[in-house]
Order: C-alpha cells, then sequence, then structure tokens
C-alpha cells in the first residue's frame, strides 16, 4: 500500500469565520482521498522545518491574527518547494496583515466587502450580506476546479479584494456601484483563481463566510477540487 498524504490543516484568529466548522467539514473528505490529517490551532508550525519537510497540502483558515517573520518564511519556502496551499473566505485572503510578503504569495489581499444600500441596514452584521453572482471565467471553464460549474448566485459576503495577473482567475463576482458608493461604474473582481509560487500551487476561493456557504453545491464542489489540485 502506498503512503498516505498528508494535509496540515492550520487554524484559527477571528472566530466569526468559524475556523473549526469550517475545516471540520473537509477533514474527512481529505481521509476519503488518502490524506493522513494534522490539525494545528496557530501559524507557529510553520516555523518548524521538520513538521513541515513531509506536508503535501497546506489548509489554512486563520482569519486576520499576525504571523511571526520565522513562521510566515517556513511558509513561504513550504510553498516553494512544492507543498500545496489552499483556503476560502478570510481564512487565507484575509490572514496576517502584518506582514506585507503575504498577499504576494497567495496571489490577493481582502479590501472590504461593501454592504446593502442604506436604507436596508440595521446595523449589524447583516448589512453585508448581499445577493451577488459568481461567473465563471473561459479560463475556469476549461479548469478542473471549476469546469462543468455555471454561474450561481449567493447571498453572504461579497468579497473586494486586489490583486495582480499573475493569477490564473477561474471565478469572478462583480460590485455594482448604489446611491452613495464612492465607486461610479460596477467593479469586477476575483472570486476564485489559482497561482504557482516556485513549485507550489495555491488555491483561493472568496466566498466561505460560514459553514452553510460552504455547504452549497457549488462552493462546496470547487473547495475539494481545489485541495486536491493543489496538493502536490
Amino acid at each position: 500500500m502506498s503512503n498516505p498524504k498528508n494535509a496540515l490543516v492550520v487554524r484559527g484568529g477571528w472566530p466569526g469565520h468559524h475556523p473549526v466548522a469550517t475545516t471540520d467539514a473537509f477533514i474527512p473528505f481529505l481521509e476519503s482521498q488518502g490524506f493522513a490529517v494534522r490539525v494545528e490551532e496557530s501559524s507557529a508550525i510553520y516555523a518548524d522545518e521538520a513538521a513541515m519537510s513531509d506536508i503535501d497540502l497546506i489548509v489554512q483558515c486563520v482569519s486576520m491574527a499576525t504571523i511571526e517573520r520565522e513562521e510566515f518564511d517556513g511558509l513561504d519556502a513550504a510553498v516553494r518547494r512544492g507543498v500545496g496551499l489552499a483556503g476560502w473566505h478570510g481564512g487565507i485572503v484575509d490572514s496576517y496583515r502584518n506582514t506585507p510578503e503575504y498577499p504576494q504569495l497567495i496571489g490577493g489581499y481582502f479590501a472590504t466587502h461593501p454592504p446593502k444600500p442604506h436604507h436596508d441596514r440595521m446595523g449589524d452584521g447583516s448589512d453585508y450580506m448581499v445577493p451577488h453572482r459568481i461567473e465563471v471565467t473561459p479560463a475556469g471553464k476549461e479548469h478542473p476546479i471549476t469546469s462543468g460549474i455555471g454561474a450561481f448566485d449567493l447571498d453572504t459576503e461579497q468579497y473586494w479584494v486586489l490583486t495582480d495577473n499573475y493569477n490564473t482567475v477561474l471565478a469572478t463576482t462583480t460590485h455594482a456601484s448604489k446611491p452613495g458608493d464612492p465607486w461610479g461604474s460596477p467593479v469586477t473582481c476575483p472570486a476564485v483563481w489559482t497561482r504557482q509560487w516556485g513549485k507550489g500551487r495555491v488555491f483561493v476561493a472568496t466566498p466561505g463566510h460560514d459553514p452553510d456557504v460552504l455547504a452549497m453545491s457549488p462552493v462546496r464542489t470547487m473547495v475539494e477540487r481545489g485541495l486536491l489540485w493543489a496538493s502536490r
């Protein structure tokens, strides 16, 4: 029997993104695909070169928080030598705000999630749950992560991310220009993308605010495929 692949789940940070529940939802899938799964509750593991030496896939769900220099360097080195890095929503695209090199590694940076129009706001977190559409790009229609998935609608946080053109964008979402917004025309942002970093593959999906979003069929399918695609 061949040795299993090794997946490392790193989770923590802001609890509002449900780091335990959302990652727990994917651990059985990884195990069914032949991965031995190790779970860590902080980024300290990234600085342990011996522990990182046999990892094939990192699944990260750490919103905000900070990372020490030696920890980031260990993460970056692991991906460069071929370890896959994958995640969703703020757990990957709004992590480690104290380290400017981190967004370069993953290919994007969370800027905001615009709220509903003023007349629809309730003054709580629901103000940021907005109906929007995820559109698969021409590249996404040919990619194994998003092949066969058509456009679909969500009612959750819609991420506005700042990115560069090194990513392969598989899906996008467009922010409308509402009365009172400072942007005067619709703005399209990547919603799902991949990135090659050294020998490693990076997968990012911006949908995934909570377990309910991640359980939706198109989102769940993309994330599961993304985890397998990123793994070396």
